[in-house]
């Protein structure tokens, strides 16, 4: 990875590392629950994580002022030109079961909104798309300093991917 780039992933990993704490208690609530009262009663069971083998989730963070543009689209890397694998890449390879995006607020301080997506439905959608052929329902687009590409998704294309939102 070059220098430059990998400067930019530091930087941009900061930025995005700030939310976990509130990306943390947000999956708290869609992926801890509460078990049936034999589990309780029988057992000590208050709450139960919903699958206790891994669970793999990617997190994007994005500015506000995407949210105030783009508030249906997500978007995921595509393309290096160094030929780095992508996120999308390794999302068709099987890698994670959801992706956490949100869009910061105005200060950079919060989420102001949120959406988990599916990455098995996701995934399942998408091979869907590429074997009916073109015209897809995205549109690949390139950062504006060329360090990479992405595709942009549309909710309301994406069909039911979506696990939950804020």
């Amino acid at each position: 990875m070059g220098k430059r780039i990998m400067l930019d992933w530091e930087r941009d990993k900061r930025w995005s590392d700030k939310f976990l704490n509130e990306i943390k208690a947000i999956l708290g609530v869609h992926l801890i629950g509460e078990p049936p009262i034999e589990e309780d009663m029988e057992r000590n069971t208050d709450l139960m994580v919903l699958k206790m083998d891994a669970v793999r989730i990617g997190c994007r963070v994005r500015n506000h002022q995407y949210f105030e543009k783009y508030p249906d689209d997500f978007t995921i890397r595509s393309g290096r030109p160094t030929g780095a694998k992508t996120e999308l890449a390794k999302i068709i390879e099987g890698w994670g079961q959801y992706l956490f995006y949100a869009f910061a607020d105005e200060k950079d301080e919060r989420l102001v909104y949120w959406r988990m997506i599916d990455l098995n439905k996701f995934r399942l959608w998408f091979n869907r798309c590429l074997a009916k052929g073109k015209p897809y329902p995205w549109v690949e687009m390139n950062n504006r300093d060329n360090s990479s590409s992405f595709h942009v998704f549309n909710v309301k294309k994406a069909g039911d991917v979506l696990f939950a939102m804020k």
